[in-house]
């Protein structure tokens, strides 16, 4: 029996400003490679030119969580004073990673601060603070224990998530001080949070996977159905994707003979 694929997943890294290290919590990585991928790091260099290297090899991109947030001004806000720390590596790697694989139509999976790239690199925008900008909002950082599940989420039924989950809503775990604002192209929104927060986003072009979460899947996926759905999708995407570049590569082989 041929043995499947096993797809390459860029992950990018994060930068702990102390120490100058770049880093990734273990879980991004365990989660992928449980669902059949192999994850790659990718370093936070933001030059065009190591972005597309990289990007050539892969076959899937996933935009993790971090503890910064993206700057305002790459949406066209002044910074809130409720704010968090801005790393501008870190926003300009994931900008352009998204940039590079448009035209690839690469599946893309972006968890947290990855969903809110992805919403920013299609020109949308973010609510900075949700708790100072968002009356009557729900509690959206929930502290440990970090896989806890803290609210729900209402799915949209014909979306993608929505099909994976199988019901009209699902628990999830919360940890994010600022959300989706405005939706930017080529996104729809598939999951809302109680208080009318965006909780996932979709990109509903056919030829592509395009998913942001604002929860963390990669946090007890084990034991979540929907977490564990939602990799096993993105890697089978992914594996997909590879497929199709190789018969692209046999292709021009067999004209080039």
């Amino acid at each position: 029996m041929k043995s499947q694929i096993r797809p390459r997943i860029g992950i990018t890294m994060r930068l702990e400003l102390e120490t100058n290290r770049f880093y990734l919590a273990r879980y991004y990585s365990e989660a992928v490679e449980a669902a059949g991928g192999l994850p790659v790091h990718i370093p936070l260099i933001p030059r065009p030119d190591f972005i597309r290297g990289v990007m050539v090899d892969l076959d899937g991109l996933l935009l993790p969580g971090s503890n910064s947030d993206i700057d305002p001004l790459r949406y066209g806000r002044e910074p809130h004073p409720q704010l968090g720390p801005v790393h501008p590596e870190k926003d300009e790697t994931d900008l352009l990673a998204l940039a590079e694989i448009e035209d690839r139509a690469m599946p893309v999976l972006a968890i947290c601060f990855g969903a809110q790239s992805l919403n920013v690199s299609r020109g949308g925008t973010l609510i900075q603070d949700i708790v100072s900008q968002h009356p009557n909002a729900i509690k959206h950082e929930q502290g440990a224990p970090r896989d806890r599940h803290s609210h729900r989420v209402r799915l949209l039924e014909d979306s993608i998530l929505g099909q994976l989950a199988g019901t009209e809503s699902a628990p999830v775990n919360s940890h994010h001080h600022q959300a989706i604002e405005m939706l930017g192209r080529d996104l729809v929104a598939t999951a809302w949070a109680p208080d009318g927060i965006v909780e996932a986003l979709e990109d509903p072009r056919s030829d592509r996977f395009v998913m942001g979460v604002q929860w963390h899947p990669e946090l007890g996926w084990e034991q979540d159905a929907l977490s564990r759905s939602l990799f096993n999708r993105f890697v089978v995407e992914a594996r997909a994707y590879a497929s199709s570049k190789t018969r692209q590569g046999d292709a021009a082989t067999a004209a080039s003979l």
